[in-house]
Parts: C-alpha cells; structure tokens; sequence
C-alpha cells in the first residue's frame, strides 16, 4: 500500500470529520464525539497545525492522528506535554498498519517541534508497541475515572519525563 503521510490542511477538515465520525461510530469505549473534540481543538490554544496529520491513499484521506498541547502540574512544577488524541482509520483499512505509520510519524513530527512526551488515553494491548508504558511508571495521573492500563506514556527524548510528576491537565476543549 502506497500511503503518503502529510500535515493536514484546512480543505482536508470536512474529509477528516466524516473520516473520524465513520470510524468512531459504534466503537464500544467511544461517545462517538471524537470528530467534534477534534473541530473544538482545531479552534484552541492547544492545536499545533505540524502535528496534525493525514494518511492519504491514492487521493483519499483513510486516517488521521492529532497531538495537542497538555500540561502536567506537580504542587510546584508544570511540564509541558502532548495529548494524542485520537488516532483514527477508516474501518476498512484498519489492521493494515496506518495507525502505526501515523503514530511514528506523529511522534517524529512532535520531537521536530521540541516535545519530548506524550500522554493518551487508548488500548493497552496497542500502543505499548510504540513504546508507551503506563502514567503510573512516570507518577503521572489522569484527571478522571479511566483504568490504569489504558493510561499511558512515552518519553520522545530519553529520560523526557524522569522528574516529571503529577496531574494532566488538559485543555478546556477535552470536556
């Protein structure tokens, strides 16, 4: 499969609402809210337009994959960090690795743009393969309700989160 992995542009956004809406669409641990999480953080303080990305395959958009700007607070520190959020492909070219072309491609991107973490809530049995490892490990916490093991994080840089502990905090638009 010959897929090109580019920055979003603004013509590609009603393509990647309907891609996200489709994709998301029946997802068990889903709202089936995800295309407008992603138009609201379009419109924040927290977008980076370089870390929001395609997967195109012969002229059509088949995936995306968005990081944002989140913060970790301790009582006397903040970290800046990213949200992956989400990670989408079409239902018909899932399992066929685009996901995880985005995700490093993504990841690449993110260190060109000076971040060196990333935080994402998803599949415990998916992204360890791409080197996350759970908050816990790091001593970082979610600000709500979700399973550990589907908490997780990745240090782009090599000891990116070493003295980095406390809470995410995330920009309004998540809720």
């Amino acid at each position: 499969m010959n897929i090109t992995i580019r920055r979003e542009t603004k013509t590609d956004h009603s393509d990647v609402f309907e891609l996200i809406k489709e994709a998301f669409e029946g997802e068990e641990y889903s709202d089936q809210t995800e295309h407008l999480l992603v138009e609201r953080l379009r419109n924040s303080d927290a977008f980076i337009p370089e870390l929001s990305l395609v997967a195109e395959l012969k002229g059509e958009i088949v995936g995306h994959i968005l990081f944002t700007r989140i913060l970790i607070k301790s009582e006397q520190q903040k970290w800046e960090s990213l949200a992956l959020a989400p990670v989408t492909v079409l239902p018909e070219y899932q399992g066929k690795g685009i996901g995880g072309r985005l995700i490093e491609a993504g990841h690449e991107a993110a260190r060109e743009e000076g971040f060196a973490s990333v935080v994402l809530v998803g599949h415990a049995g998916y992204y360890p393969r791409f080197g996350y490892r759970p908050c816990a490990d790091f001593g970082i916490t979610l600000p709500f309700e979700i399973p550990s093991e589907n908490c997780m994080a990745i240090e782009l840089e090599p000891d990116a989160l070493k003295d980095v502990h406390g809470l995410v905090r995330y920009p309004d638009e998540f809720y």
